[in-house]
């Protein structure tokens, strides 16, 4: 499957039926005064190269940055993209143009001079004002990686439940959404004990929801990191994306991307990730030092997918120390049982 911020393959006739719909709102939008905007998402690279992650959107003259951010879900995806906008992105002493492809998407590997830590980027469009978003910037000395999902794993949601998941996305106000017990304290401890560790979120959902998935995360004391989020409408090769897909191919990524680093992979076994992540640690054992895997109760199995038992239980793989994936029901089993396994150094035992 092609990415979504892609612009490569022939599309799909969904596809194409969706670009000539986004050009028709387009016009109209555009003949009644509304201009692109830039929405920036976190990105990340080495000393090197950065990857830049944004989206260009059509907003009404009255329209300010950020708004809805809290609000009810439906409102985030009623959104006008716009595709082919020159984006000027500073990064340091460069400067880029760039353009959005399908969907108003920007995804793009620049060249960079960005010391390794945090560092900020600058978006512009002819007509609306510049927008900073943060960068992080890997360094050649790191060591340590870490990738985690969302849903069921940080937050509760029990996807994918068609009804629960639709009122989740649409309806539910981030504020009210629920983090999973003891997450935000084992990640804290990860950083405590390896304060360089380069946090990730690797999620099917919808890069409509990362402005209040990051504030969700911020307000429960998760770390900041990237979101590698996807899209929910049809894709270049059919009517609908492939999540597992989506997860495997921004996984080999950040593999290749950053070859310094060791990871471990944090998950849930509600959906696919002990088999996308027992694939990962097959494929690059050296690479992976651990998996963790957040076990739903039996009532969250049954409503995220129809059984009481988890339908993909992945493969006896746990990374580098062969012992399979650490299992426990939340951050505070995980964490004990990390602290067992002893496959994280230096991570305390209070």
């Amino acid at each position: 499957m092609a990415d979504p911020m892609s612009g490569s393959l022939r599309p799909h006739r969904a596809a194409r039926a969706e670009a000539r719909l986004h050009a028709m709102i387009d016009h109209r939008l555009r003949a009644r005064g509304w201009t692109p905007r830039v929405v920036p998402y976190v990105g990340y690279g080495t000393d090197r190269w950065v990857r830049v992650l944004a989206r260009v959107l059509l907003a009404p003259p009255t329209s300010r940055s950020g708004e809805e951010a809290d609000g009810r879900g439906w409102r985030r995806f009623l959104s006008a993209s716009a595709a082919g906008v020159p984006v000027t992105i500073q990064v340091g002493e460069h400067r880029h143009v760039v353009s959005s492809v399908r969907d108003g998407y920007i995804d793009v590997r620049l060249e960079s001079d960005l010391q390794p830590g945090w560092n900020t980027v600058r978006l512009s469009t002819e007509d609306a004002e510049p927008v900073d978003e943060q960068v992080r910037i890997v360094g050649p000395s790191d060591g340590l990686g870490l990738v985690s999902d969302i849903d069921d794993t940080i937050m509760v949601t029990m996807l994918p439940r068609p009804l629960l998941a639709l009122r989740n996305a649409f309806l539910v106000r981030e504020s009210k959404r629920r983090p999973v017990p003891g997450m935000a304290e084992l990640y804290a401890d990860i950083i405590e004990a390896h304060p360089e560790v380069f946090v990730v979120y690797l999620s099917t959902g919808a890069w409509n929801t990362a402005e209040a998935l990051r504030d969700f995360m911020a307000r429960h004391g998760y770390p900041p990191g990237p979101l590698l989020l996807t899209d929910w409408g049809p894709t270049q090769t059919g009517w609908f994306r492939s999540g597992q897909e989506h997860k495997r191919e921004q996984l080999r990524g950040l593999f290749k991307d950053l070859p310094q680093l060791r990871w471990l992979l944090v998950g849930d076994d509600g959906q696919h990730d002990p088999s996308v992540y027992a694939e990962g640690a097959a494929a690059e054992p050296d690479r992976v030092l651990g998996v963790l895997i957040r076990q739903l109760s039996a009532t969250e199995q049954v409503v995220s997918s129809g059984t009481p038992v988890p339908k993909d239980v992945g493969a006896d793989t746990g990374g580098a120390s062969g012992a399979g994936p650490v299992l426990a029901g939340d951050g505070f089993g995980l964490r004990q049982r990390l602290r067992e396994r002893n496959l994280l150094p230096g991570l305390g035992a209070s």
